[in-house]
């Protein structure tokens, strides 16, 4: 899988005059892979993705939905998985029997960031919502072998503006997969008290790090009550959670 920069140069050298061969000459790559990528007939045969991969075709009309993007993006480091090793690489997404909801908002926003086609697929417990497309991995850098705990999880360049214009999505997609909303029983001095809280539990440090760069972007307070485990439960900072996450559905 070549890198999108490679792609982009490639398009923008053709664009500017030079012929497929020239291209694939002056980038020593083979000529078929050029002309797929700058060709007018081989972008069809991915199912119409590169003509919405703004990694890919930046001035491209039918760009990806940005807030969907924010979300997905929460969802996939979340419970997400990219498969690269198939000859399509392949977007997978677990999404609990228990919240319908989630398993169409998920579905949405893949076919509003990329996807022609989504697929549901029933396994134990969960429903598996997927997408196959060559520019998945243009989308989502942070892709790689093993847990997402045992790797770096870190933000491009062109993802963190992205997450600083819609930060509420973001939280949204990391809370919808790895948090929950519910109620908090304390009791003080004989007297019974019961609050509603946010949760949101991940063992990799970097995505508990961008979950909390996320909330202080919106002034919501939070604490670490566990080394894995975050907490929203101040009333004001619950309320302005709400308006942009919400309980599952």
């Amino acid at each position: 899988m070549h890198p999108p920069e490679l792609r982009l140069r490639a398009r923008q050298q053709h664009l500017a005059g030079s012929t497929v061969a020239e291209v694939a000459r002056c980038l020593r790559l083979p000529y078929p892979t050029v002309r797929g990528w700058c060709g007018e007939q081989a972008e069809p045969r991915q199912h119409g993705t590169a003509f919405r991969c703004f990694r890919c075709r930046p001035a491209v009309n039918n760009q990806t939905d940005r807030a969907a993007y924010a979300y997905l993006l929460g969802l996939y480091l979340g419970d997400g998985h990219l498969v690269t090793s198939a000859r399509v690489p392949v977007l997978r997404i677990a999404c609990s029997n228990a919240w319908p909801g989630l398993i169409e908002a998920c579905d949405a926003a893949m076919r509003a960031v990329l996807a022609a086609k989504v697929q549901r697929v029933q396994q134990q417990g969960c429903v598996s919502v997927q997408s196959y497309g060559m520019h998945w991995p243009c989308l989502f850098p942070q892709h790689g072998p093993g847990k997402k705990h045992d790797r770096p999880i870190v933000l491009t360049d062109w993802q963190r503006p992205i997450l600083q214009s819609h930060p509420g999505d973001f939280l949204r997609g990391l809370f919808h997969s790895d948090g929950c909303r519910g109620a908090n029983r304390v009791t003080v001095r004989g007297k019974a008290y019961v609050y509603p809280r946010y949760m949101f539990v991940n063992e990799s440090t970097d995505i508990m790090g961008l979950c909390q760069w996320g909330l202080d972007l919106l002034g919501i307070a939070w604490r670490m009550n566990r080394r894995n485990s975050l907490s929203v439960a101040r009333r004001g900072a619950v309320a302005a959670l709400d308006r942009h996450v919400g309980p599952k559905s």
